[in-house]
């Protein structure tokens, strides 16, 4: 339970100190300093640490200068020269010593074990891009937590409106932000990748893409389908090249939403390449990739110490033999590490022959998993050479992940919670 503050003493003053290259003093090397200590060093102040002893992790920021350690207990006049103290000792007469030393210096400081003993109050703090979220809680910091965790998730998911950070000026450049959407579940994309989606005047979205955030966005967004559809519709990549750099041409903040990471098998790096070209600033935000998110999603790990130490991920889209193929399905048969193949339902019995054609045992395990993340998951499991079979019996259909190597037989089929 929070110390109780008099509403007297308990009023502040909310002010952001701006502490860069700054002398700021902690004292103590316990867990709290080591929080404390991380946000004065995201607010690049100079920080010194002065303890006997301190946390492996702030031990860690000392050979390369991030910190500055003195390794001895406090002594009167480590203050000197510094803006703001912080006494995060276990010991309340050194910590009492610290804040006496800085009122009398005329140094805001904050005591860790006792509020009402302080000159400053320390929010709970977040950000949301360049935006600092900073709550007082009157006394109590676990409500000051609550309601800033609640701010920043709506700031994340767009049910906080930040509207001034979504206009764009008129004659300004946009931008275009590439956002690996994850597997499908919406609650698998990142948080830089929904916060993205929040602010973005033009989205332009794939159908494996987590097309349930769109429903919360404002109806002045402009939504565009650029879908790819297996062996059916599909928006050519070259458009969807000129509608991300016309858009952003044209002042708006674009939003590349795709399915799984950009990078993997998702022709990000042909849209980077597009808005480089037209002068577009562009950011990449990668993804959960399918690839490793839906087996495990399914209970099978791509590695697993003293079975195998590497895997693979192949695209299957093109058939063994195919004249554009880039892939060496000799070599890949040869791995005993586990193969990971998107994309390749179509070609799964082609490809399930060439791996046993090159030398992978034919009883070799196999899943496939078939709606990973969704609430549609489900798990067929069989061998390379009851796979052709398998996928024709148990209808198996795009978007599938399927799996080979002996990870396949470690756990039975996992529901996702």
């Amino acid at each position: 339970m929070a110390s109780p503050v008099h509403p007297v003493t308990g009023v502040v003053y909310p002010v952001g100190l701006r502490l860069r290259d700054r002398r700021v003093v902690v004292v103590g090397g316990g867990q709290v300093a080591h929080r404390r200590v991380a946000g004065l060093l995201e607010a690049q102040a100079r920080v010194t640490v002065v303890s006997p002893e301190v946390t492996a992790a702030l031990e860690a920021l000392v050979a390369p200068g991030t910190l500055t350690w003195v390794q001895r207990a406090y002594q009167p006049g480590d203050l000197d020269g510094a803006w703001y103290a912080v006494a995060a000792t276990d010991d309340p007469a050194v910590n009492g010593a610290v804040a006496a030393e800085a009122e009398a210096a005329r140094i805001f400081c904050a005591r860790a074990d006792d509020r009402a003993a302080s000159s400053v109050w320390t929010p709970a703090t977040g950000r949301h891009g360049d935006l600092v979220v900073g709550v007082h809680g009157g006394g109590d910091p676990q409500r000051a937590i609550a309601v800033r965790d609640a701010v920043l998730a709506g700031l994340t998911d767009g049910t906080v409106a930040d509207r001034t950070s979504r206009a764009v000026a008129a004659g300004r450049a946009g931008s275009v932000v590439l956002v690996g959407g994850g597997p499908g579940d919406p609650a698998l994309i990142t948080v830089r990748g929904r916060q993205a989606v929040a602010q973005a005047d033009v989205v332009v979205a794939d159908h494996l893409a987590p097309l349930s955030l769109l429903a919360s966005l404002p109806p002045d967004v402009e939504v565009i389908d650029a879908s790819k559809l297996p062996r059916g519709r599909s928006m050519a990549q070259e458009q969807i090249n000129e509608l991300l750099v016309d858009r952003a041409l044209a002042g708006k903040r674009v939003v590349r939403l795709k399915g799984g990471d950009p990078f993997v098998f998702g022709r990000g790096m042909e849209e980077v390449e597009a808005c480089v070209a037209a002068g577009v600033p562009v950011e990449v935000v990668p993804g959960v990739t399918s690839a490793i998110a839906v087996p495990a999603l399914a209970g099978i790990p791509v590695t697993h110490r003293g079975l195998t130490h590497e895997f693979v991920v192949v695209s299957g889209h093109l058939p063994p033999g195919h004249p554009s193929s880039l892939v060496d399905w000799s070599a890949i048969a040869r791995l005993r590490g586990t193969v990971v193949v998107l994309m390749g339902v179509d070609t799964a019995p082609a490809i399930a022959a060439a791996l046993v054609e090159h030398g992978r045992d034919p009883a070799t395990p196999v899943a496939v998993v078939s709606d990973g993340s969704m609430p549609t998951q489900r798990t067929v499991r069989t061998t390379l050479a009851g796979l052709p079979g398998i996928l024709a019996t148990a209808d198996i259909r795009p978007p599938s992940v399927w799996v080979v190597g002996p990870v396949v037989s470690l756990a039975p089929d996992v529901t996702p919670a």
